[in-house]
């Protein structure tokens, strides 16, 4: 029943991607990973769980790293495309393929990002038995962030308030932000290796 749940569900994730990817381009791949792997925690939670009954402890550490190693896949690529950005002004090539990532999403790239961030924080402040409540914090601000800064091309009196901060200060913003992101990533890895070890 178990092995047949996750094929379900890696076939609606499957799916939620490539809508949303069909609907608003490679930022729809962002969120859609996003929303993905939100679902799956989800679906995981309230239903994989309690289907298979498992009481056993060793049972439910694998399944704390397997949740873990979901979680932090949306993080990864949201750290590759933050480098992007970085090298994206100092070097032709990567200003090239940001500027491909940025028309592809119609120029809401940083907004569809902080948007799954936002999603991503939101999880762990409600479920927090396999993401510890304070990364959810941190990935939670980090959205925000991003959000407002894909706001900053638009013509708002509050945007004008704040664009100049992410106008002047945007690369320092951006290795904050890949900061925080790795910290939470390789934090859950380490969680996820010392998990791993004593359930051999």
């Amino acid at each position: 029943m178990s092995k047949m749940l996750d094929v379900v569900m890696a076939g609606v994730i499957s799916g939620i991607v490539a809508f949303t990817t069909s609907k608003i381009g490679i930022a729809g791949t962002v969120l859609g990973a996003v929303l993905g792997a939100m679902l799956y925690q989800i679906m995981s939670h309230y239903v994989k769980e309690p289907l298979e009954n498992a009481h056993n402890k060793k049972n439910i550490q694998i399944k704390g790293i397997e949740t873990r190693i979901v979680y932090i896949i949306p993080l990864i690529i949201i750290i590759i495309i933050e480098i992007i950005y970085i090298f994206s002004s100092l070097y032709v090539e990567p200003e090239q393929i940001f500027y491909y990532l940025e028309n592809a999403t119609d120029w809401t790239l940083f907004r569809s990002i902080g948007i799954g961030l936002i999603c991503m924080g939101i999880y762990p402040l409600l479920i927090s038995e396999n993401i510890k409540r304070s990364y959810g914090y941190i990935i939670l601000t980090v959205g925000i962030i991003k959000l407002l800064n894909g706001f900053v091309d638009t013509n708002s009196s509050f945007v004008e308030l704040y664009a100049p901060l992410f106008i002047e200060f945007g690369m320092i913003i951006s290795l904050v932000v890949i900061a925080a992101l790795s910290y939470v990533s390789l934090s859950i890895i380490q969680e996820s290796i010392n998990i791993n070890r004593e359930v051999k």
